[in-house]
């Protein structure tokens, strides 16, 4: 479980990444029905896996101590379940590699999609707006 408070350190990046995914999308229908929009959004490919190193290090580890996450959300178990996959890759051509090296490679790999749902695509779209418009009106009053 991560902390109350934490801090994900790639936010900015994971919004420019889950922007560009947006554009894609928009460019590519000839309806727009939001909707449709962030369901496909969720499942196209991602530049990275949107984790800290610090926290997938902490799940893989538990993993390889046999932890299954029973108790983890369905996108995100799916995604450790990925990473943990490709850990393994590394793990046996690396032996002597720690978990933190092997997690670090791997979350910095391109994802096969943004592991979330598309109400969290949703929320984070419209987050991502609001700020930039709060941006713009700020510098037009200055």
């Amino acid at each position: 479980m991560k902390y109350f408070g934490s801090v994900f350190e790639c936010r900015q990046e994971r919004n420019e990444d889950l922007m560009r995914a947006y554009h894609e999308q928009i460019i590519a229908c000839d309806i727009i029905r939001m909707p449709d929009i962030f369901k496909r959004l969720v499942n196209i490919p991602s530049k990275r896996f949107w984790v800290s190193e610090e926290r997938a290090a902490i799940v893989i580890a538990s993993m390889l101590r046999g932890d299954t996450l029973s108790k983890m959300r369905p996108t995100k178990r799916e995604m450790f379940f990925e990473i943990y996959s490709r850990v393994l890759v590394i793990r046996k051509a690396n032996p002597n590699m720690s978990v933190y090296e092997m997690v670090s490679k791997v979350v910095r790999q391109p994802a096969p999609k943004f592991y979330m749902t598309p109400d969290s695509a949703k929320v984070m779209f419209y987050k991502i707006k609001k700020q930039w418009f709060e941006k713009r009106m700020q510098r037009w009053q200055h």
